[in-house]
């Protein structure tokens, strides 16, 4: 035929030479017509190397393409290295995402924004992998505590490629939370009299401190405590917020308070293998602790809570388990935990976890009452007071008996008990109400708060008391009777007594009185010996300062007439304040167990936890004793002398030519001309003052308090210099009257004196300073005849 194809070979290179020849005849005429008219085109299209390429490239865009939306969903600090490369009006937008960072570059951007960045804690074991970084915020109008908590933030190192080569490490932030203190109302701590009520106080309060809790937390998770501190004796506060590493994300749990300072830990509580956190809130004798279980939640982002184990509502449907709640609730936790131990057992050792939740409540208070109770008392009132919460109605009654000194006491405390024994012996009753020695003290009870014959009248009432009975608490309600008992209580008063206060390690038994003569001053496991140097108290009727000429105790009966008109006879615990060099204040409290009147010194002789070193570090306050009714903190608002000048201005000039005056006659700036009213507001404008009428006129006095920066900032010295002068100076005060005289000042160049507050004191008008001077503190108040302060 006359187109047939020429005759094929089996030669492999013969095939590819002409494969190869028919490529090229191809490549040069793709359009040559044949035969029929039919185009050389689909039907003998073979795939290029070219085709291939364009095939495989537009694929791996695509990919990367839907790679890089992936990312910018999920995780937008991945893609941010192609903003680099990218025109400004094809920048990616990154939203709340930043670009990682050094930590030094975190803090630099912090500082330009005029916040505080704290010290960083770790999340994770490797520090350098993540951390938690607190940011604080200067306080307005302040001097010292100046810095507050206002946010949280987790940074977390990046690994992405462009960061991974850097010398220094990198980090993102992976989330943030804003810090707000609790306020002020809720911090307050309200009194055990149910009577008590709070001010509606709306002031929000400043977190100044985070710690990281460590040694077995509940995890997975970090767990951080945010704190802070009133006035001196006063409540500690805080939160507790929780880092969820699987949802990166910071949660607040719980806000705390705690009116005897104690931090929140974390403890085995109910023995299921989680740790709970416990909170006290323990005042004196009385017990209480706040203990927080963690619970875990149906929610993505919270996937656990903080709940509190509460007694409110029984946990079984047993009227005896209820009678054990109902006595615990009272305060009766000892019989509540022996109750509730036989309601075990007869179950064979089976409860709910939620019974075995109360159940292991009442056992930690019961441990704290225990305790108490068992210790050696020096007072009869307050071993009575311990028995009685632990429920020791019997042993208490022996004390009450042991003599008719004891039963003159005792009697007072029953006195000024505001509910917090009634409740006891009422819930005692209601459980068991022919029980003698919870009758016996009812009666007591009810004899000295309402009168003998209130308690004669409720006692014939009871349906099944016996004759022998009956006659047995009449005659203790006889002991009340005596002209004796009578005066002690209606002379009682509380304690109100400031003084200076050093620790001791010998004790002479022969130079102290104490009320109880034959009792031996002992001291029980960890306690230390505190020496109290009176500096002013109250007895009664008025306040009495150091030296102390008018004190004229019998020679038969000293110790009855300290106890007496110290008001200690009932109350005898106080206050040891210590101030540790970093500024950190330290409270425990005391128990008064002697008194020593030596010339014209008052000391009291007093046993305490250890909390006191000797200190030798002159710039901190001296520590500080305090019974709880002795002071009321004033501590008015301050305002800076700029907002003061606006309304005041003609007083503004007047108060800062005082002041520079004071300045340099204390020597703190250099002698010569006054500056000029401009100049010295351009330096003296933000210092912070505090408007309060202090001389009961109705007029404000101005109170400025200086930092010992601020004044060495006022000097043209070198840095080493000013920070030398602030090492070596304490904060000072100058007090101006209405009439813009100094009435009262610390700028003197013996540097002996102080202002420490200003305290309200009981049934005084007006308000007074309290003083450190060289050796002790003193109580100033404004003398309207004299004009100053003494």
């Amino acid at each position: 035929m006359a187109n047939r194809p020429r005759k094929l070979t089996s030669k492999a290179s013969k095939q590819n030479k002409l494969h190869t020849g028919v490529m090229k005849r191809i490549a040069k005429k793709p359009q040559k017509k044949l035969k029929g008219g039919s185009w050389l085109s689909s039907t003998l299209a073979i795939p290029t190397v070219a085709s291939y390429a364009i095939l495989l490239s537009s694929a791996s865009l695509i990919m990367a393409f839907a790679w890089i939306s992936v990312l910018f969903i999920f995780n937008p600090d991945q893609v941010s290295w192609l903003n680099k490369i990218l025109p400004a009006w094809a920048q990616i937008p990154l939203g709340k995402y930043e670009r990682p960072k050094t930590l030094k570059q975190i803090q630099l951007d912090l500082s330009q924004k005029n916040q505080i960045f704290g010290e960083t804690l770790p999340l994770r074991q490797d520090a350098k992998d993540s951390f938690l970084l607190p940011v604080f915020q200067q306080r307005v109008n302040c001097q010292s505590d100046c810095k507050k908590l206002v946010e949280l933030r987790v940074y977390e190192l990046s690994k992405d490629l462009e960061f991974k080569s850097q010398s220094e490490n990198y980090y993102y932030l992976a989330t943030q939370l804003p810090i707000t203190g609790p306020e002020e109302s809720s911090v307050i701590s309200p009194s055990l009299d149910e009577t008590s009520e709070l001010q509606d106080i709306s002031i929000p309060l400043p977190l100044t401190e985070v710690q990281r809790f460590d040694g077995g937390t509940p995890s997975p998770g970090v767990w951080f405590n945010l704190q802070g501190q009133r006035q001196p004796g006063t409540d500690a506060y805080g939160q507790v917020v929780y880092y969820n590493p699987q949802r990166t994300n910071l949660l607040q749990m719980l806000s705390w308070t705690s009116p005897n300072g104690q931090l929140p830990r974390w403890q085995q509580v109910t023995g299921d293998g989680t740790k709970e956190l416990v909170v006290d809130q323990t005042i004196g004798l009385e017990p209480h602790l706040q203990v927080y279980q963690v619970k875990p939640v149906r929610l993505f982002l919270k996937p656990i809570e903080l709940e509190a184990i509460t007694l409110k509502s029984a946990a079984l449907k047993d009227s005896a388990y209820q009678n054990a709640l109902s006595i615990a609730r009272s305060g009766l936790w000892t019989p509540a935990f022996e109750w509730l131990k036989f309601i075990k057992k007869q179950r064979k050792g089976v409860f709910p976890e939620v019974a075995q939740a109360q159940m292991d409540l009442i056992r930690l208070h019961s441990q704290l009452t225990k305790t108490q109770a068992e210790k050696k008392w020096a007072s009869p009132s307050q071993e009575v007071l311990a028995d009685l919460i632990d429920g020791r109605w019997g042993k208490a009654l022996q004390v009450f008996e042991a003599s008719p000194h004891n039963a003159q006491e005792i009697a007072t405390l029953l006195k000024a008990d505001k509910k917090r024994l009634w409740n006891r012996t009422a819930a005692a009753l209601r459980v068991n109400p022919n029980r003698l020695d919870v009758q016996a003290w009812f009666a007591l009870i009810l004899a000295v708060q309402q009168g003998e014959e209130h308690a004669n009248s409720w006692l014939k009432t009871q349906p099944k008391i016996t004759k022998d009975n009956l006659v047995y608490i009449q005659g203790l309600l006889a002991k009340l009777n005596s002209e004796g008992a009578k005066s002690q209580i209606s002379s009682t008063h509380p304690s109100q007594i400031v003084g200076t206060v050093q620790p001791i390690t010998q004790v002479t038994s022969s130079e102290w009185l104490q009320p109880n003569s034959s009792a031996d001053l002992k001291l029980t496991d960890n306690q230390v010996w505190y020496q109290v140097e009176v500096s002013a108290f109250n007895d009664g009727k008025s306040w009495l300062n150091s030296p102390f000429e008018n004190l004229n105790p019998s020679k038969t009966s000293a110790a009855k007439f300290f106890w007496k008109t110290l008001g200690i006879i009932s109350d005898p615990e106080i206050q040891i304040i210590v101030w540790l060099p970093n500024g950190e204040q330290k409270i425990t409290i005391a128990a008064i167990k002697a008194v020593q009147l030596q010339g014209k010194v008052l000391r009291l002789l007093a046993a305490g936890p250890k909390i006191l070193e000797n200190q030798n570090d002159v710039l901190q306050p001296k520590p500080l004793a305090l019974t709880n009714a002795a002071l009321e903190w004033v501590q008015p608002s301050p305002v800076t002398l700029q907002e003061l000048h606006q309304q005041n201005p003609q007083g503004v000039k007047v108060i800062l030519s005082s002041v520079w005056q004071s300045l340099q006659q204390s020597g703190e700036v250099a002698a010569g001309a006054i500056p000029t009213f401009e100049q010295m507001q351009g330096k003296l404008g933000n210092w912070p003052v505090q408007v309060i009428d202090l001389t009961n006129n109705a007029q404000p006095e101005i109170i400025l308090t200086i930092s010992a920066a601020a004044i060495a900032s006022l000097n043209q010295s070198s840095p080493e210099i000013q920070a030398k002068n602030t090492e070596e100076r304490r904060d000072r005060t100058i007090i101006l009257s209405d009439s813009n005289q100094v009435i009262y000042t610390d700028f003197t160049r013996n540097d002996l004196q102080r202002l420490s507050a200003i305290a309200k004191l009981s049934d005084v008008q007006s308000l007074a300073l309290l003083v450190e001077n060289a050796h002790n503190y003193s109580l100033k108040r404004w003398s309207e005849k004299n004009q100053r302060f003494e």
